[in-house]
Formats: C-alpha cells, sequence, structure tokens
C-alpha cells in the first residue's frame, strides 16, 4: 500500500501536480527525481496496491535489478558500511564492526524495505548518517576547527536536515546529536585550559552547523517543493484561494484575490 501511496506522489512531482502529505517534501521529491532521471513518465496511476507496472519504467524508483540506477536499493545498502563505520568508530573493534555488518546483510526486515518505493530506505539513510557523522565529528575532538572536524561537523548537520525533510520521526536523531552537542559543550566549559573567547567559537561552530544550516536547507526543500508543484492537483484545498490562484489549472488562476 505503501508503494502505491509514494509512488503516486513521484508521479505528482514529476507531473508538477499539486498534492498535500503530512510528511515532508523531501522523501517523496528524491523518489521522484529518481524515477525522472532513469526514464518514468509519471504516467502509472498507482491505484491499489498490486497493479502490474506493465512497460512504465518503474524500476530507478525501486531497486531490483543491478543495470539500472536504484535509488531505494542504494539507500538501504548503504545502511551496511554506515553500520561498520559507526560501530567500529566507537568500539576500535573490528570484529564487533564486521558482526554488525553482517547482522544487517541479512535482516529481512532491512532487506524488505529497501526494495520497494518507500520513505523508509530514505529516511534510515539520514538517520545513520546523522549518527555515523557525530561519532566521527566526535572523534576530531582533540583538533578542533580542522578541516575535518567541520566537515563531520557540516555533514551531520545536513543529515538532520535530511532525516527531518523526510518524516518528523527524524526529530529522535535531533534529539540524540543535541544531547551529545550539549554534553561535549558542557565538558568544553569545565575544561579551565580553554579561554571564554575559545569556547564562545565552539557554540558558534554548532549553531551554525547544527541549528542554522539544518533550518536553511529543511527551508529550501519546501521552496522547490512548492516551485516545482505549480500545477492544480489533489491538494488545492488544503491551501487558501490565494494560493490556489497561483496554480495552473485551477479555477482561481491568475484570479485577483484580496488579502
Amino acid at each position: 500500500w505503501d508503494e502505491t501511496h509514494f509512488g503516486k506522489m513521484g508521479s505528482y512531482y514529476i507531473n508538477r501536480t499539486f498534492f498535500f502529505d503530512v510528511h515532508p517534501p523531501l522523501g517523496k521529491m528524491l523518489i521522484g527525481l529518481a524515477g525522472y532521471l532513469s526514464g518514468y513518465d509519471g504516467t502509472f496511476p498507482f491505484q491499489k496496491p498490486g497493479d502490474r507496472y506493465e512497460q512504465h519504467n518503474y524500476m530507478g524508483m525501486r531497486g531490483v535489478r543491478l543495470c539500472r540506477l536504484m535509488f531505494c536499493a542504494f539507500l538501504g545498502s548503504c545502511l551496511v558500511p554506515f553500520a561498520y563505520l559507526t560501530v567500529l568508530e566507537l568500539s576500535k573493534s573490528l570484529p564487533a564492526a564486521l558482526l554488525t555488518a553482517f547482522i544487517l546483510i541479512f535482516d529481512t526486515g532491512c532487506i524488505t524495505l529497501s526494495q520497494y518505493i518507500l520513505l523508509d530506505p530514505i529516511l534510515m539513510f539520514f538517520l545513520m548518517g546523522a549518527v555515523l557523522s557525530m561519532v566521527k565529528c566526535n572523534s576530531c575532538a582533540d583538533r578542533p576547527f580542522s578541516a575535518s572536524w567541520w566537515f563531520w561537523l557540516s555533514l551531520t548537520g545536513v543529515s538532520l536536515a535530511g532525516a527531518m525533510g523526510v518524516k518528523f520521526v527524524g526529530l529522535f536523531v535531533v534529539l540524540l546529536v543535541g544531547l551529545n552537542t550539549i554534553y561535549d559543550l558542557w565538558d568544553l566549559l569545565g575544561n579551565l585550559s580553554l579561554s571564554l573567547v575559545m569556547f564562545g567559537k565552539h557554540l558558534l561552530a554548532r549553531v551554525l552547523c547544527l541549528i542554522v544550516l539544518p533550518l536553511a536547507l529543511y527551508t529550501a526543500m519546501f521552496a522547490v517543493h512548492f516551485a516545482v508543484l505549480n500545477r492544480s492537483g489533489p491538494g488545492d484545498g488544503f491551501f487558501s484561494s490565494a494560493f490556489q490562484s497561483q496554480l495552473i489549472g485551477n479555477n482561481l488562476h491568475n484570479v485577483s484575490v484580496p488579502e
């Protein structure tokens, strides 16, 4: 059922048809982009679960074959190296990291979720990307403000925006990174060899990379969402008459609507 739901929204993006959904737009936009890049024309109706795709080129969005762009399957496969690198960084144990990777490789749920047109593999990609980036940034604590430190801190912010941009459940990884950041700053504040000016720089760096950057990216996702979906569709009724007047094909299109 979910593939019918989110596949249809991928088609909406390709056809630039406005719709409304409870989840933020990033996941559906990426599904639509994957379909567009792999040759899907957005014409499959996605009416009910089990309908045959016939000649429609849906494989780019889903991902079962090795000869095409496989978006969801590719992101799902990234979870294995992400988990391996995270556990290796935390434990410094190669057997522990390998065990973690093998557990994910043979996990039936992970394999199943990653081979359909769903938001789950996209969400898990950003969730685990945020955790890996956070752990890598922590490992650079002895060389703050180095290129690698800035890279992993910024990538953590990007991953947080991605997780929140797919589903609001991404708030849990925001909470995790937030608690880790508070602990880190508290530890720095208690370091008497660190000046208040240097502590201020640490605080400012985290505000920029973990608050300002994710919020800017999250806002940009909606800007792209509204710029792409410029044609009338099933989501019109959720918005004001003034907004509907901007949608091509709507009965109010180009009608002067008072504030």
